[in-house]
This record gives structure tokens, C-alpha cells and sequence, in this order.
């Protein structure tokens, strides 16, 4: 049985139809992405299938054993809880259930308590909290907490002193932990690193319930998803397969449409030809009733699209749409029928392209003795071996949350000092930059005004024309900055930037808040652009388009790791790890009209795997440790002693040491990885 069921669901907000007419089904174990334009009304059918709106029209068939985890764009979690006392609430059912597996062992531990009704009462519960993972819970609790990018301090700091993002985790981690068998996400990838994605996509590939969500993150949506959903502003339309099947498909119904627009299209002028040079001649009668279905057929087409009447009878035809007109004179037939259009096409994109003024030198960007980090910093961020970047390549810088990337391009582009060391520009740059938070943009601004601020347009006309390529129009140009949504802000700060015409583009997130057509075009003309990229980027599918090399910054290393090659063999050799890069020492680089011969690049990894390796032999040491209290641990529990508090608190200790031991070897191996991944 499908866990939810739509019929004939319709949704409008007063004369606003978001939708109309939808026919879904949810199976169990259902790997659903929805997908479309931003504004197009994704977040509202989510909040319809989890029964937090009601429909304007249309049923919704919900399983008698549906339980749904819902998480939104924005977190509301609010809590004077612990962060770990409030993923623990998830669990309520095996919290329940494990006090009343201690109650017993009260009861029993009384003077002729051990009754075989009780006897019987605690083995059958025993199995059942067993099986339900009741004796794992707290070590699947780590496990979430620290996938999700919290460490191990985090846990007992209360939840509203938490940072907007980590509520959203928080959330997104007790929803995973709950016994839900639908989870419904909107954006869960936001405010997640790429580790954390990464083994999010893990998690909800084993998880044995069904998935519905709505994400930027192509990447993420072809790792989970077997299904797409697509809203658009001409229907919706479902395809099977991930993201990557789902863009072959698509393509193919655009194209299949599009003949059968061009084909109708012209059987209608075919038509109209014969009506012209015959409604006054002698088959006039045969005219006028050729006009006479044309009309009908052309008012068909205006309202409901030519997709909507192929294979219907006229009959039918006739009782859904409404004529104004029994019969066009030939002229307004030929007008009407110059204006149809099809209303299946391609989506209206941004038309973006970056272009550069001149040619820069060989030589981009070279470091020597690099460190990153803050003047008034306790410590410095990171290294960097004395990487160079050449022109028309690629980089991707990838890390954490917080690991200094933003930091760094500032420091590329002189906005910060290094702590030690220097950064060297090529010959003939121009450099445009693209900021995550689009700091370069005036709040009191209207878009118009933003834009010229700095284009060199002919006339205000020209500069709405050129908004009107990055989708503003009308009205929206003279909107304040102040008042934008994230996605047109990032279309904002594309436009100012293609009219930079650089040659170095240093871009931070530019996906980030751009619905997904708008991605594929980015994506697209970055593709094709004949300057030099630096690239900050949670997006996976944009990184493996473009990157010639990856950047990799390790935080417990305290380095820059530089990996030569695309992010399918970053991936590749993650076990495997590539020494850092090693210029070839007769390689020159133009600088100027000067040449330089490039110094190889130092390997400071080596600093990093000792230190990974001090790290190993604590862990190591602390491993023993519990292994020897649980085995000290279980003999006691193996003779319990008579009194039921002193039971509680073994078995307690018990839980406590176990879980500490799960989270300690978890990281004795991702140590081990990253050690013999550099060493083999």
C-alpha cells in the first residue's frame, strides 16, 4: 500500500493556482527528488503531503501507519535542552521502553520479586528493545551527531545557543534518529559540508523508509534518488532514474514537443491557406466550415496547450474549453496563430557569459611559504605548499565549514595579510570576485541603480534589457537590494560580474540559492569561459564539470593538499592519496616579458601525518582503555550484585563506555585511511 495518495490535488492562494490536478503516489521505500524554478511552488506541496497545509481542491490518502519527519528550509527548533538531550527525544519510545526494563529489574531485585510473570514480562521486552537497537542507540546518536559535522563539545551545549545552520542540523539529526518511515527535506544539504553530504547520501541510501525532497544539489539528488519529480509553469512531469537519467529524458521530451508544436502549427497555416484561397470562390461552403473548426481548434490550443487536446475528440474538446468565437475572419486566425507558442519548451534561463578584455600572462597565481589565518588569531589556519595556478585552468577549493576558504581567497586577493609567506599574481590581470555573501552589493540600491553602478550603458533602456537576460523584469528592477531573495541576489552579483570581462574569476558558492536551471547555465558558460577559475564550491556537479585540479584543505593537518586531475579521480585517490603536486624544474612561465623558472613545490604533508599520528597513538591508548573497563565491566554484570541501584549504574557505565569506544574507533580508522592513504 502507498504511503501517500494524491487525487485531483489543486492549491491556490486567492487568484494565485500555485498547481492543479496532481496525481501522486509515495510508495514505500520511494527515492523522490522534486525538482524546478525557485517561486515555482515546491515548498508548498511538501508542506501539503506532510499535512501542514490543507488543499484548495483534491484528496490526500495518507497510510494508517504513516509517520512523517519533516524538515524545512529554516529551522524552528527551539530548546533549553542539550543538544544531545534533545536528539535523545527522537528515541522516546526506546527511552520509555528501556525505564521500564529497569523497573523490572527493581521489582526483581526485591525479596521473592523474580516471579515468573515478571521473568517472562522482562525477556519479552528485552528482545523487543534489542531488536529496535535499544542497546546501540546511544552510539547511533554519536555516529549522526558527528556525520553531521557536530563535534564532540557540541553535544552538551544547549540548543539555543546554537547558530541558525546548526539548528537546522540538529533538526535534520533527530529526524534521521526518529522512527519516521517518510522523510520529507527541503534543502537538507544546506549548511552541511561536503563530508557531511557525503555521509548524509550514505545514511538515506541504508535507510529502509522512503525519501521526498527538495534540493539544489544535483549531485546529492543522483546519489539518493531514483525518482524526479518536475514542477514547472506548463504542468508537472515524472521521470524514473536519478538526476543525470532525468536531464537525458527530459531533453527528449522538449524535443519530442517541440515537433509536435511545429507539426500542428503547421497543419493549422496549411488550413488557413485553403480557407484564404477558397472562402470566396466555389468552395466557399467548405471554407467557412474549415474556418469554423480551425477557430475552435486555435482557441483549444490558447487554453489548453497543443499537448492537452492530442488524441481527443471534439467532442470532448468542446465541453472543456470555452470559445469566445464560433468563427474567425481569416486575418485574426492568421494573428492567433502567429502567437501561439508552445508552452512545453525550455524554461526561460539567465543568459550569462563572461567574456575577457586581454590575455593574461602563463602565470596566475603563485605562492611561496604560504599561511593562512587572521593577524589577531590565536593560531594560523592552514599552510600551503608553494602551489601555481596557469591560465585556463581550474581550481576547486574544498574543506569544511570554517576552515579558512573564504579566508583564503581573501587573501588571494590582497583584502587580508598572510601570517607568513606571499602570494604572486601573474602579468595583465583582471581579476573579478564573487562573494558568498555579496558584500559588494549596495542595500539601498535599486537593482537598476546596482547595475549602473558599473556597466557603461547607452541608456537606462539597455541596462533593462541587459537585467531582463538575468531573468528581472518589469517592476523587479527597481526593487531595493535590501528586500531580495537569496537567488536574486546571486543573479545580481552574476550580472555585475560578467561585466567585469576578467580573466581571473575567484568565485565563492555562485550556485549557492540558484534554483537549478539557473546552475546548468552557470555551469554551461564556465564550461566555455577562457580565463582562470578559482572555485569555492559545496556543488559537487559543478566541481566535476569544471576543476582541473582540487585544493583540499585539511583541517586536522593544519595543510592545503593539492590534488593534479578532476573530482572523479580526487574521489579515486582519496584512499590513495597523490603526492602534492611537483613542477617539472625546466617548466617556465611567462611573466611579463620576463621567465622564471618555477621552484618545486614543498611537501608539507608530512607535518600533517605526524601529527595525525601522535593523534593515533591517544586514540589508541584510550581504545585499550575501555576495552579492558568493559571486559572488567560485563563480569560484573555477569554476577550482578543484589542491590537494583548498583545493577542500574553498571549497566549505565556500561552504555556510557561503549558508546565512547563506537566514536573512538570510527576515528582510529578514518586516521588509519588518511595515514596509509599518503604512505602506500
Amino acid at each position: 500500500m502507498s504511503l501517500i495518495t494524491t487525487q485531483g490535488l489543486s492549491k491556490s492562494y486567492g487568484a494565485d493556482d500555485i498547481f492543479s490536478g496532481l496525481n501522486l503516489t509515495i510508495p514505500p521505500g520511494a527515492r523522490i527528488a522534486l525538482v524546478g524554478e525557485n517561486g515555482i511552488g515546491k515548498t508548498t506541496l511538501l508542506n501539503l503531503l506532510a499535512n501542514l497545509e490543507s488543499p484548495t481542491e483534491g484528496k490526500i490518502q495518507r497510510a494508517n501507519q504513516l509517520k512523517i519527519g519533516y524538515l524545512p528550509q529554516k529551522s524552528s527548533l527551539v530548546s533549553d535542552k542539550t543538544l544531545w538531550d534533545e536528539i535523545l527525544s527522537a528515541l522516546e519510545d526506546l527511552i520509555q521502553l528501556e525505564k521500564e526494563l529497569k523497573a523490572l529489574e527493581k521489582q526483581m531485585g526485591q525479596p521473592g520479586g523474580a516471579t515468573e510473570e515478571l521473568l517472562s514480562r522482562y525477556g519479552s521486552l528485552q528482545v523487543d528493545f534489542e531488536n529496535r537497537g535499544g542497546y546501540t542507540y546511544e552510539s547511533r546518536m554519536g555516529q549522526v551527531l558527528s556525520g553531521l559535522g557536530f563535534k564532540v563539545e557540541d553535544f552538551h551545549m544547549p540548543v539555543n545557543h546554537l547558530s541558525g545552520g546548526q539548528r537546522t542540523r540538529a533538526l535534520l539529526g533527530k529526524l534521521l534518529l526518529s522512527s519516521s518511515n517518510l522523510l520529507i527535506f527541503d534543502e537538507p544539504t544546506n549548511h552541511l559540508d561536503i563530508e557531511a553530504i557525503q555521509w548524509l547520501e550514505g545514511y538515506l541510501k541504508n535507510f529502509s523508509g522512503a525519501v521526498l525532497l527538495v534540493s539544489h544539489d544535483r549531485y546529492f539528488i543522483d546519489q539518493v534518488c531514483n525518482q524526479i519529480w518536475e514542477m514547472s509553469r506548463s504542468g508537472f512531469e515524472t521521470y524514473r532514474g536519478n538526476y543525470s537519467a532525468y536531464l537525458e529524458q527530459r531533453q527528449g521530451r522538449w524535443e519530442r514537443q517541440q515537433e509536435i508544436f511545429e507539426a500542428e502549427k503547421a497543419r493549422l497555416e496549411n488550413e488557413l491557406d485553403f480557407v484564404k484561397r477558397n472562402i470566396e470562390g466555389q468552395r466557399v461552403n467548405m471554407a467557412r466550415g474549415k474556418l469554423r473548426r480551425l477557430s475552435r481548434r486555435i482557441q483549444a490550443i490558447e487554453q489548453m496547450g497543443i499537448q492537452a487536446i492530442q488524441g481527443k475528440s471534439w467532442s470532448r474538446i468542446s465541453q472543456e474549453v470555452h470559445t469566445t468565437t464560433s468563427m474567425m475572419s481569416p486575418q485574426e486566425a492568421h494573428r492567433r496563430i502567429a502567437a501561439l507558442k508552445n508552452p512545453s519548451k525550455k524554461p526561460q534561463l539567465v543568459n550569462l557569459k563572461f567574456q575577457t578584455r586581454k590575455r593574461g600572462g602563463d602565470l596566475v597565481i603563485r605562492t611561496s611559504n604560504l599561511v593562512i589565518g587572521y593577524q589577531d588569531g590565536e593560531k594560523a589556519l592552514f599552510s600551503v605548499p608553494d602551489i601555481t595556478l596557469l591560465r585556463g585552468e581550474c581550481a576547486a577549493l574544498i574543506g569544511p565549514n570554517g576552515a579558512g576558504k573564504t579566508t583564503f581567497l581573501k587573501t588571494i586577493l590582497e583584502e587580508l595579510p598572510p601570517l607568513s609567506g606571499e602570494v604572486k599574481l601573474g602579468a595583465n590581470l583582471d581579476v573579478g570576485y564573487f562573494a558568498q555573501a555579496h558584500q559588494d552589493l549596495n542595500e539601498v540600491n535599486t537593482v537598476l541603480e546596482e547595475i549602473l553602478s558599473v556597466g557603461n550603458f547607452q541608456s537606462e533602456n539597455a541596462a533593462r534589457s541587459y537585467l531582463g537576460a538575468f531573468l528581472f523584469s518589469g517592476d523587479e528592477v527597481i526593487k531595493k537590494i535590501s528586500v531580495l531573495s537569496g537567488g536574486e541576489r546571486g543573479r545580481l552579483a552574476l550580472a555585475k560580474l560578467s561585466l567585469s570581462n576578467a580573466n581571473l574569476l575567484l568565485l565563492d558558492e555562485p550556485t549557492n540559492h540558484l534554483d537549478i536551471p539557473s546552475q546548468e547555465t552557470l555551469q554551461s558558460v564556465l564550461s566555455s569561459y577562457p580565463g582562470t577559475i578559482l572555485l569555492v564550491s559545496h556543488d559537487r556537479y559543478l566541481i566535476s564539470a569544471l576543476a582541473s585540479q582540487i585544493w583540499e584543505i585539511d583541517v586536522s593537518g593544519e595543510s592545503l593538499l593539492v590534488y593534479k586531475g578532476n573530482y572523479q579521480a580526487f574521489l579515486g585517490n582519496q584512499d590513495q592519496e597523490e603526492e602534492p603536486q611537483e613542477l617539472e624544474p625546466d617548466l617556465k612561465i611567462e611573466e611579463g616579458d620576463k621567465y622564471q623558472e618555477i621552484k618545486s613545490a614543498k611537501n608539507k604533508a608530512l607535518a600533517a601525518d605526524r601529527k595525525r599520528m601522535a593523534r593515533l597513538g591517544e586514540v589508541e591508548d584510550r581504545i585499550s582503555e575501555l576495552e579492558a573497563a568493559l571486559e572488567k565491566l560485563g563480569k560484573k554484570l555477569a554476577s550482578p550484585p543484589d542491590i537494583p541501584d548498583q545493577v542500574a549504574a553498571l549497566g549505565h557505565e556500561y552504555r556510557e563506555a561503549e558508546t565512547e569506544l563506537e566514536i573512538l574507533i570510527n576515528e582510529w580508522e578514518s586516521l588509519q585511511n588518511e595515514i596509509g592513504g599518503r604512505t602506500e
